[in-house]
């Protein structure tokens, strides 16, 4: 009787001893992350913009470098400032452009925007509007634009198959020519729901997730160290282009007093040889120079006035930036506490759920656990007992 009895409990332990596993609590946020391809295509965006970055920057200011070299800043003013102020927009309105593409939440997106804006750019110089930009120095925008977009796809190579491949390229091919880039204002629109179209792909179906929490705060943090770079850059560039095109020409105001300089130590030299002659040329002189003197007093005070409006225009301007940068920093604070309190209340039900559901199941075997233990032995005994008596009794 009491082996029979061991190996009966021995025989219940090992079959609820599998079931020792439903104490194991599995807590799931229910936020995908983002697919490791989609995060090498967001590292690589990202990447390719510093190399964007130093590319325009380097031929803008090669450009405006030799030009000043070749005399065309001093021969031919006007010709100069509106080179330097091509080079100038160049830098300021292609670099926005590129933060506007990278900075798209979903990495397919930018990515595929990115691609088309350095295809956009190479065309505008190469066949576009823009291929008699810079003179006779068009040819380092026109190959610093094709040293881009080369960069660009050569690298893409190892993000997607062959044919994908040149799926895309007939696509941006496409899409250059029918939305190219028309000034150097850089006035465009993202290129991500036109390939969408292009390969048959629900809006819904392209963007499932913005990754989780880590991934979202990493792109936010991207993006604010990209803005704290970039943007004062930009704004000196700004005023450094609206200096060019003020109504004061510092090099003619020099040559102006100079020559007054000059002049003034002439009638000294005269007056020191000749004071009568001196005297009623002075009498003449006054009554031919008042007039004369009013005119450029008059003027100088116009120029003064200008001059402070255009100085506190250029502070109003550097004023605006500023508050739009602090305005898109508070918008995307907001918009990142928004997207974690949404995680967070997630998390919360879901793992009260989990909990609730694991303990039910948890009570429900402990419940039948204790059935087992206490009334099972009873119910063998009982059973072998009247199997003795009957035993005894034949």
């Amino acid at each position: 009787m009491g082996f029979a009895r061991k190996l009966f409990l021995v025989s219940i332990m090992l079959f609820a001893l599998p079931s020792c596993s439903l104490l194991e609590v599995k807590l799931e946020s229910g936020i995908e992350p983002l697919p490791q391809e989609q995060l090498n295509m967001r590292v690589f965006s990202r990447d390719f913009s510093h190399t964007f970055y130093s590319e325009v920057e380097n031929s803008a200011d090669q450009i405006a470098l030799l030009a000043s070299n070749s005399g065309m800043e001093s021969a031919v003013g006007a010709d100069f400032i509106t080179l330097k102020s091509r080079t100038l927009m160049w830098k300021i309105n292609s670099e926005q452009a590129l933060q506007r593409t990278i900075f798209q939440a979903s990495p397919l997106a930018a990515m595929i925007d990115t691609w088309v804006l350095s295809a956009q750019m190479n065309d505008f110089f190469t066949n576009g509007n823009g291929r008699q930009l810079f003179g006779e120095h068009q040819a380092i925008a026109i190959e610093a634009s094709e040293r881009l977009q080369a960069n660009f796809e050569r690298t893409i190579k190892g993000f997607v198959k062959p044919k994908e491949f040149t799926q895309y390229q007939a696509f941006i091919a496409k899409y250059v020519t029918e939305y190219p880039i028309m000034d150097i204002t850089f006035t465009r629109r993202s290129a991500f729901n036109d390939w969408l179209a292009f390969r048959n792909i629900s809006e819904f179906e392209a963007v499932t997730t913005f990754g989780t929490v880590p991934e979202v705060m990493s792109d936010i943090s991207d993006r604010m160290a990209m803005i704290a770079d970039q943007m004062p850059k930009i704004l000196t560039w700004k005023a450094e282009l609206y200096a060019l095109h003020s109504n004061i020409n510092a090099d003619e105001l020099q040559k102006t007093l100079a020559s007054i300089s000059d002049t003034s130590a002439r009638f000294q030299t005269l007056m020191a040889k000749s004071p009568e002659m001196m005297a009623s040329l002075a009498v003449d002189l006054r009554k031919e120079l008042t007039p004369l003197l009013t005119q450029l007093s008059e003027s100088t005070d116009d120029k003064l006035a200008k001059l402070s409006i255009e100085r506190q225009a250029l502070e109003q301007m550097v004023k605006n930036e500023r508050l739009a940068l602090e305005e898109m920093v508070a918008r995307e604070r907001v918009a990142a506490a928004a997207n974690l309190d949404d995680i967070s209340k997630h998390t919360v039900e879901v793992v009260f759920k989990e909990l609730t559901n694991t303990l039910k199941s948890l009570i429900l075997y402990f419940v039948l656990f204790l059935g087992v233990i206490f009334f099972a032995p009873l119910g063998l005994g009982v059973w072998l007992g009247k199997r003795m008596a009957l035993k005894r009794a034949a």
